[in-house]
């Protein structure tokens, strides 16, 4: 088990049981602490810890040496096995076994042969607790063969032809490493014409006439012999068909030539490998390699991509001229294909390599030690991945788990061993084997039981020394097995902790969090197992804090003057302290003039220098304190008193050491008027790109009169100087000579580049461009380089002039491209630019959405689904999609309006949506169209549907007429919107009495039909308060209200009779009319006195102010031609009263919104508000001068002539 306790503090405080450190049993190992007693009395199983590697390749030249190293209590013993059966090393006097190891030495250069001792080794290190095994290791000389002997005829080829030299090296153990030399031992020229491949062979894309030589040498290097072997050369002959005179042709037959092939320009092909596909297998974690070598005239080139992947930027490398791919560490993450295209100017041909990433066995989880104590549960975990998946087998003591010697408290659960109630005798060494195909791994794990009485490792009579408020730690290193309890206590007698708040850390280390004067004392620690008792005492001193009470004060002093600075330090009378004085964070000057005395610095004859920061530094072995002070020299006062100012402005600038990239100034500083100069600014002036513009160069400190200066090419520099004191700043100096510098090619290029179509076919490239300053020289341009991100294409480049902009026509739609723009003037380029990713220009949806579906939520809201476009369909940025409906019309109507249309907008990949705001009981239809950044698509299929019935409004109006003594009879117009068909109308009334109370309720039920009823058997002289509402299959509606009072007797009600129907006596009505000529004639008199002698016909006069109600309407003409509407000429029904505002109710209009636009249709928000706006009112034309909207009203007429 380890030696944890759990990982959160405890705290105890004042009035509780002693603090006791209680550490718990885990189910975990015990972490045996290094401390080097404790490991000199443990007993430990043995633990391998050097072996030589699995795959152990030997020089045969030099003896053997096979390592097994192990440690263990009591020392292990060992013994080997070669080729699984015991190797007894008594019987070969050429084998020995290093003293106090289980290292094998064998002796072959005296005598004997490396062969003999091939095989496969494995080594056990064995004590009284178990026993633990070494890998097997597998012994093999290295070998070095010769090149088989073989005659090799020259080869004569024409130029321009393919050719492949092979090599074919010798089998040697480890495989030699192959190059390409001359007799001079010189390294052949490779190039991406030629190239050595993976196999050894030197390939030819293509051969020229420099290629002819004696001396191809294919060497072979075995590293571990330290030995190069060589074929023989061959010999290359490349002559051109021109050299081909009728002699040679006659003299050389066709089969000395090299292939048949002709010289002129041919497309690619593939040397290596061959055919359209390949297969490679590669184990995880190795470096996986890919060649192709491909001929052809003019050379190709090569390139690589994985199919449905992108290659790993930080893993992949391209070796040989990117003939070959190289991907480092691989995983199972990198299988897949692999295409390499060769390509060149007469085409391009592919191929496509099948990778498997195989595994051999690697750790998930490792065995670990366990130190368990009797009775103690533990686990042993062997965890292990690969492909194929790796077996996992279990050994004990290097012996088959399955023949060990059973152990009661072990169980095995496939990859975990679990112990239970363990005891000493099961104490052992497990092995864990985890293997496939490819490899296996094998971990040693022991179990070591221990039965160990507490030990604190923590040195006695430790002394702590802290500074009081300070928090104290008391260690209390401790081992036991089983896991001990740890107590504290404080005092000689063993007083146990009753004071404030104690922390316990999990290694048995007591904390003070804020000690004390009180908490001096001595503590002691007690650690108990059920095996015994430990003890240990530490001291706990407490100091008082160091301080400065006296610190430094800030001072102003005059050159030549005396300066004094206290330091006055309190501290812990057992502590010594130690006081520094510091000048800016550094060591004071060594001069006669600083002098240090118990609490104070002196400095005498101060001068401008030793102006600045003095720190007082105290120390103790404990703590440390500092303070500080800032002296100021200024100049003596002058008699009369000195005037302060800022400096004069510097004079005399002059430039020197002119360079490329810099220049040295050199000014004279004006007076600084008794405050020291703490600083000079420096400006400069571009006179070619930005005269009269100054911008800041540097500053440096008020004792410097000369700058160097870094400069950029091809700006004409001027410079000034200003002088800064702590009054201010000078005015500017007078600018220095200008200095031009060398033009140089941009150091960067432009940023903020972007590409983006604004039509289908094109790709705008725009760039923020560079200005003047940072051209860097002449002939600022730009090269602007495209091409399509998922295309084989090369990079297609254009030079520009100064502007930010390009625009690449006949593009494809909405393709993205990879963009750069790099600056170059007439000197050169700047730096390679970064790539960014624009799209070219988007075009309209091609697809509209499908499976367009409606669900009625209710009366007034709807659920429309759809399916979403193909992604390649919407050529451009998906915005949304858009949802068209509107409700249908009655014939008449459609043929008088337009259909109103609704617009909502669903942003994004939404395939749902609601619609809101409709009305009940109605048809409506709508369709779907996707939207990109260019507008929208084409509308999918019309869908209907119906909304079910509503509630109705409440009855347009209601009015009580003709009441007698026992009896209303009321009329009523039915609802201005039913929402469903009306099934009958509610009619509730009741009796109002004198004091207005409200009498009983009576309900009736009246047919939908009926727009009139009277109701009978009322009391006379009675007022009733009336209720009406309608009802459709949904329910009741809205309810209309109205009181009315039954008459008295039959004088009373006659009366009432005459005062409401006044207006329909016929006395009446000429009394008006009386009244409405007299003032007509009035009006026509003084119209006439008005225009004197014009000539007005009286008839014109009245034809114009005619009553309307009895002057015709005319069709034909447009003097009154607004009324055309059939049903706009209806009278006025029986009943119908003007409104108290003197205004009549307009009817709905019929016509659409959309005919006040400027045909655009209006749109709605998602909640179905309208978001259009009108644009104007339509000009009449004199075909449809029938349609306004301003016609004069009959009614309105007679107000406003009464």
């Amino acid at each position: 088990m380890q030696l944890k306790i759990m990982p959160k503090k405890k705290y105890l405080s004042a009035g509780r049981v002693p603090l006791v450190l209680f550490l718990c049993q885990m189910i975990s190992a015990l972490e045996v602490p290094l401390d080097p007693k404790l490991l000199e009395d443990l007993v430990q199983p043995p633990t391998i810890t050097q072996q030589s590697p699995k795959d152990y390749i030997i020089d045969p030249r030099e003896n053997i040496v096979i390592q097994c190293e192990a440690k263990g209590k009591p020392p292990p013993s060992f013994s080997w096995t070669r080729n699984g059966t015991h190797f007894d090393i008594d019987k070969d006097p050429l084998v020995t076994m290093r003293p106090g190891s289980g290292t094998l030495v064998i002796n072959i250069m005296s005598e004997g042969k490396a062969e003999t001792y091939e095989g496969v080794y494995q080594c056990t290190a064995r004590n009284e607790r178990g026993a633990a095994i070494s890998n097997n290791i597998v012994i093999r000389p290295s070998r070095s063969p010769l090149w088989t002997k073989e005659k090799l005829e020259p080869i004569t080829l024409r130029n321009g032809q393919s050719l492949v030299l092979p090599c074919r090296p010798p089998i040697g153990l480890p495989p030699a490493i192959i190059f390409w030399m001359d007799n001079s031992f010189q390294r052949l020229p490779q190039s991406e014409r030629v190239s050595q491949g993976l196999n050894g062979d030197l390939y030819f894309s293509n051969v020229l006439p420099e290629d002819t030589r004696e001396d191809y040498i294919c060497y072979a290097r075995f590293n571990h012999t330290q030995t190069i072997q060589q074929k023989q050369p061959i010999s290359v002959k490349v002559i051109s068909v021109d050299e081909l005179n009728d002699t040679i042709a006659a003299n050389l037959s066709d089969t000395e030539f090299y292939g048949a092939k002709s010289s002129k320009e041919r497309p690619p092909t593939l040397l290596t490998p061959e055919g359209n596909a390949s297969h490679k297998e590669e184990l995880r974690g190795n470096v996986l390699s890919l060649e192709c070598i491909a001929e052809g005239l003019p050379t190709p080139i090569i390139y690589w991509i994985k199919e449905d992947g992108t290659l790993p930027i930080n893993r992949t490398l391209y070796r040989n001229f990117k003939k070959t791919l190289q991907i480092t560490h691989v995983s199972e993450a990198d299988s897949g294909n692999y295409q390499c295209i060769a390509k060149n100017a007469l085409g391009a041909v592919h191929h496509t390599i099948s990778v498997t990433v195989k595994a051999a066995p690697y750790w998930i989880t490792a065995p670990q030690n366990l130190v368990l104590s009797p009775g103690e549960d533990g686990t042993l975990i062997c965890r292990a991945n690969g492909n194929p998946k790796p077996t996992i087998g279990w050994l004990t003591n290097g012996v088959p788990i399955e023949i060990a010697p059973d152990d009661p408290s072990r169980k095995i659960d496939g990859d975990t061993i679990i112990f239970t109630h363990v005891q000493e005798r099961s104490s052992a060494v497990y092995q864990c084997n985890a293997s496939n195909e490819y490899g296996y791994l094998l971990a040693n794990a022991f179990v070591n039981v221990l039965a160990e009485p507490p030990r604190i490792l923590t040195s006695a009579n430790t002394l702590y020394q802290v500074i009081a408020n300070r928090p104290a730690l008391l260690d209390c290193a401790f081992f036991g097995s089983p896991l001990p309890t740890i107590e504290w206590f404080k005092g000689a007698k063993g007083r146990a902790l009753h004071e404030d708040i104690y922390v316990l850390h999990e290694n048995g280390t007591l904390e003070i969090p804020v000690a004390q004067k009180d908490s001096t004392g001595t503590y002691t620690c007690v650690a108990r197992n059920k095996l015994g008792v430990a003890k240990n005492e530490v001291h706990l001193e407490i100091k008082d804090p160091t301080r400065i009470i006296k610190q430094p004060e800030y001072a102003v002093v005059q050159r030549g003057s005396k300066v004094s600075f206290e330091c006055k330090v309190k501290h812990d009378h057992t502590l010594i302290p130690t006081v520094m004085w510091l000048k800016d964070n550094g060591e004071l000057p060594s001069e006669k003039r600083f002098t240090v005395d118990k609490d104070h610095l002196v400095i005498t004859d101060v001068s401008d220098d030793d102006g600045g920061t003095y720190t007082c530094m105290a120390n103790t072995s404990l703590d440390d304190v500092s303070a500080s002070a800032v002296l100021r020299v200024v100049a003596p006062t002058p008699t009369p008193a000195p005037i302060y100012d800022v400096p004069n402005p510097p004079f005399d600038l002059e430039l020197t050491n002119q360079l490329d990239k810099s220049v040295q100034l050199t000014w004279t500083p004006g007076d600084d008027n008794n405050s020291p100069i703490t600083k000079f600014i420096i400006e400069y002036e571009d006179g070619m790109h930005e005269a009269g513009l100054w911008h800041h160069q540097a500053e440096v400190s008020g004792t410097q009169t000369t700058a160097q200066l870094k400069l950029s090419p091809y700006v004409n520099y001027s410079f000034r100087v200003m002088a800064e004191n702590n009054i201010g700043r000078s005015s500017p100096s007078e600018a220095s000579e200008q200095y031009l510098t060398k033009a140089a090619e941009p150091d960067q290029n432009p940023t903020a580049v972007e590409g983006l179509g604004t039509e289908p076919d094109n790709l705008v490239i725009t760039w923020k461009p560079l200005n003047g300053f940072e051209s860097n020289g002449p002939g600022l341009q730009y090269k602007v380089s495209w091409r399509q991100k998922d295309g084989d294409d090369e990079w297609t480049s254009v030079v520009v002039a100064n502007v930010s902009k390009y625009i690449v026509s006949g593009t494809p739609t909405f393709v993205p491209y990879l963009i750069k723009v790099q600056a170059l003037n007439d000197v050169g380029f700047a730096p390679e630019p970064a790539t960014v990713m624009g799209h070219s220009g988007e075009d309209l949806p091609m697809v509209a959405p499908g499976n367009v579906r409606v669900s009625v939520v209710n009366s007034t809201l709807a659920e429309v689904h759809w399916d979403p476009v193909p992604l390649k369909s919407i050529r451009g940025h998906l915005q949304g999609y858009r949802v068209y409906y509107w409700k249908a019309q009655s014939s008449s109507k459609r043929d008088r309006r337009h259909i109103e249309k609704k617009i909502l907008t669903f942003q994004g990949s939404k395939t749902h949506g609601m619609l809101p705001g409709l009305e009940p009981y109605s048809h409506y239809t709508l369709n779907v169209r996707v939207v990109n950044g260019k507008g929208e698509g084409p509308a999918s299929s019309d869908r209907g549907f119906h909304t079910p019935e509503g509630v109705p409004s409440a009855p347009s109006s209601l009015k009580i007429v003709n009441p007698t003594l026992d009896s209303l009879t009321l009329e009523w117009d039915p609802p201005s919107h039913p929402n469903g068909i009306l099934t009958e109308y509610t009619l509730k009334y009741q009796p109002i009495n004198s004091t207005h109370e409200l009498g009983p309720l009576v309900d009736i039920k009246i047919p939908a039909n009926k727009t009139r009823w009277t109701l009978k058997n009322l009391n006379f002289s009675t007022r009733y308060k009336f209720y009406f509402s309608a009802q459709t299959s949904a329910g009741s509606g809205s309810q209309i209200t109205e009181e009315a009072i039954t008459t008295v007797d039959e004088g009373k009600m006659a009366m009432a009779s005459r005062q409401v129907d006044i207006a329909t006596q016929g006395w009446f009505i000429g009394l008006m009319c009386a009244v409405a000529l007299l003032i007509l004639i009035l009006l026509i008199v003084c119209f006439i006195r008005r225009n004197k002698g014009g000539k007005y016909p009286v008839k014109e006069k009245e034809d114009a102010h005619a009553d309307p109600e009895i002057q015709p309407m005319k069709e034909d003409d447009g003097t009154f031609g607004e009324y055309s509407d059939a049903e706009d000429h209806k009278p006025l029904k029986k009943g119908s009263r003007t409104p108290s505002d003197r205004t009549v109710k307009k009817e709905d209009s019929d016509d659409s919104l959309v005919d006040y636009g400027e045909g655009v249709n209006g749109q709605f928000n998602e909640d179905g508000s309208f978001i259009g706006q009108y644009s104007g009112k339509k000009e009449k034309e004199p075909a449809e001068g029938n349609e306004s909207s301003e016609a004069p009203s009959p009614v309105n007429a007679m107000n406003s002539f009464v």
